[in-house]
């Protein structure tokens, strides 16, 4: 049987979740529009999320809540956009619907690949216009002039191609802040699957030759901030609406944690980094800044 035996099935899911949508989520009429501050950008990070469940609509709700208390440049994600296989039949249901407030005032996603986007292959999701990757697996994405530049990729298909054109974008990146995003946490706490040992052998070494400031990564369904590790602040962001895993208090790398659904709000100015990981009913369960 298919890996969508983790869902319900179809039409129950458009069922419920256009019913829950049009219950709960705020009409685009009501966001504010903004210009943007030139140094600085405000946006969200979340991960393990396409799944139609109720607690992803209320994730989503409180993203939308974030996006009109102030508005918000964009969203980035770790991965595991569609679940259970990638098929673009959910894209509607599982994405367009729950974040159509967003989407309508032009609140861009910016995608990275997860295990369950590219069961089925990885050209319908870095083809489909909403995920805005434009055909690539891997990409940079430049804001505030040299303020910030976030480093995009495919660890579900990390090569030396991949690895030789990272090292290349980070050796002539002039940002004040270097950001990666990628699926699978090489630090996590996560009792599901923890950190990815083997991956973390190959990306480290060039996330810290180059001075990577900070790693936001997912598949394990839990909220992660660690400890400094080789002068990177890395984060596990999983919690966007899939099936909740549990986490390793005693793990020594671990800084904070959370295990519920929620998603990152973050700042960067000419200050430094900000971080909010709010929940699904808007509680701010941690914060922290980076200088």
């Amino acid at each position: 049987k298919k890996s969508d035996q983790f869902l319900i099935s179809r039409r129950e899911v458009i069922k419920s979740v256009g019913a829950i949508a049009a219950s709960t989520l705020i009409s685009p009429s009501s966001l504010i529009t903004a210009t943007p501050v030139k140094n600085q950008v405000r946006f969200i990070v979340f991960g393990d999320w396409g799944f139609g469940s109720s607690e992803q609509l209320k994730v989503a709700k409180q993203m939308i809540l974030a996006h009109q208390n102030k508005p918000i440049d964009f969203v980035l994600t770790v991965g595991d956009n569609i679940y259970g296989t990638g098929n673009k039949q959910y894209y509607r249901p599982f994405f367009e619907q729950p974040y159509s407030a967003l989407l309508k005032d032009n609140v861009k996603f910016f995608a990275t690949l997860g295990n369950h986007d590219v069961i089925e292959g990885r050209q319908d999701e870095i083809q489909y216009p909403l995920f805005n990757m434009d055909g690539r697996e891997y990409y940079t994405i430049r804001r505030a002039e040299r303020l910030v530049e976030f480093f995009m990729l495919d660890v579900t298909n990390l090569g030396n191609k991949q690895l030789a054109w990272l090292e290349n974008a980070l050796k002539v990146s002039k940002a004040r802040w270097k950001i990666a995003l990628y699926h699978y946490p090489i630090y996590s706490s996560g009792t599901r699957h923890g950190s990815a040992l083997a991956l973390r052998n190959v990306l480290e070494p060039i996330l810290v030759k180059y001075k990577v400031n900070i790693a936001f990564a997912g598949h394990d369904h839990i909220y992660e901030r660690t400890h400094l590790q080789k002068g990177i602040q890395h984060f596990v962001t999983g919690g966007g609406g899939a099936p909740l895993y549990d986490i390793n208090l005693e793990s020594p790398i671990r800084a904070a944690s959370y295990v519920g659904w929620h998603f990152m709000l973050v700042e960067i100015d000419d200050k430094g980094v900000s971080f909010q990981i709010i929940n699904d009913s808007g509680k701010i369960v941690d914060n922290s800044k980076i200088k």
